[in-house]
């Protein structure tokens, strides 16, 4: 059996300077709560309003977005220690977004 060829796309987007932008109205939605808070994949997926955050997610590191997702502790209700991850934008993302934001308005989007 062949081996599959590794895929010609260009992984530039994840490391990108600058967040190629959205108009999908599930990542405007995302990335108004995270620019609020941080927040586990369960209250994204309701922000969201999507059933798959972590796909989200995916979707605007393609974008050029890192949104890391760290680890917590936490005990849930029936008393087990549990390490949900927790998504948030980090400092360089917000400048990428206000920047992308502020790009957006001046060419009259919304």
């Amino acid at each position: 059996m062949k081996t599959p060829e590794p895929s010609k796309e260009n992984p530039s987007a994840p490391n990108s300077a600058k967040f190629i932008g959205t108009d999908n109205p599930r990542h405007l939605r995302a990335i108004a709560a995270l620019l609020r808070r941080p927040m586990p994949r369960e209250n994204l997926d309701t922000e969201a309003g999507c059933s798959n955050g972590p796909e989200l997610i995916a979707e605007l590191r393609r974008r050029g977005l890192e949104v890391p997702c760290h680890r917590i502790n936490f005990v849930d209700r029936d008393g087990f220690i549990c390490r949900p991850g927790v998504y948030l934008l980090t400092d360089a993302d917000r400048r990428k977004l206000h920047q992308w934001m502020a790009m957006r308005q001046q060419k009259g989007g919304a």
